[in-house]
């Protein structure tokens, strides 16, 4: 998956957008200001860290050579994602889905209700 392609799926996520807190080289992707993922060029490929249950986390990073421990994140809760890796396309895109719907639980219950009504759960939560 291309840079171009990430950031149209990771932008195509309801109400996400794309923040620069920490330069121009950290591409943040949020959703009412809190960070679902973040995309950085890293050894001539793409680094993605991404929210994700700290169990599912160690699974990946034992499944994938490609996921290891967030980057510069908390390490229980993120995991990096290391681009082009052995992580399938379909895998990434649960991933990205996966770490979107964990941020969006522990917005506050209005943000909460108001993504919920206004695109549904299954599509906040895939």
């Amino acid at each position: 998956m291309t840079a171009n392609q990430l950031n149209s799926l990771l932008l195509s996520k309801p109400e996400a957008y794309l923040d620069y807190p920490f330069g121009p080289d950290a591409a943040v992707y949020k959703i009412k200001k809190k960070m679902f993922a973040l995309l950085a060029d890293h050894d001539g490929g793409l680094r993605l860290n991404l929210k994700c249950d700290p169990n599912e986390a160690i699974i990946l990073r034992d499944l994938f050579n490609a996921v290891t421990p967030g980057y510069h994140m908390n390490k229980a809760h993120w995991n990096s994602v290391q681009i082009p890796g052995d992580v399938p396309s379909h895998e990434l895109e649960r991933m990205i889905d996966h770490s979107y719907g964990l941020v969006v639980k522990k917005l506050t219950k209005n943000q909460r209700t108001s993504l919920e009504l206004g695109y549904g759960i299954e599509v906040i939560y895939r």
